[in-house]
């Protein structure tokens, strides 16, 4: 019984390691077309308009960068290092 309890246990392990790495590969991935859409969207000329990022834009204006990260991830979902880059973004005007 203890073997099988153990072998399972390492089963399952294994399992969930291989789920974490499959879901960090689909993550990046999403990531990259993230990325390439907004470049050609800047290419374009297209704005991404969103009103729930208004509030975000605000906070930047208001110089509450940490809280416009924070309120951005809520909103998108995003991780924080796009979340960074995106406010950034704004920050600088784009």
């Amino acid at each position: 019984m203890y073997i099988a309890a153990l072998i399972l246990v390492v089963g399952l392990a294994l399992l969930s390691g291989s789920v974490d790495r499959k879901l960090s590969r689909v993550d990046r991935r999403i990531a990259r077309l993230e990325r390439k859409i907004d470049r050609v969207l800047d290419h374009l000329g297209i704005q991404e308009t969103d009103p729930r990022l208004e509030r975000v834009a605000a906070l930047v204006r208001d110089g509450r960068k940490i809280e416009a990260i924070k309120v951005y991830r809520e909103i998108t979902d995003a991780g924080l290092k796009e979340a960074k880059d995106a406010v950034e973004r704004i920050e600088a005007g784009g």
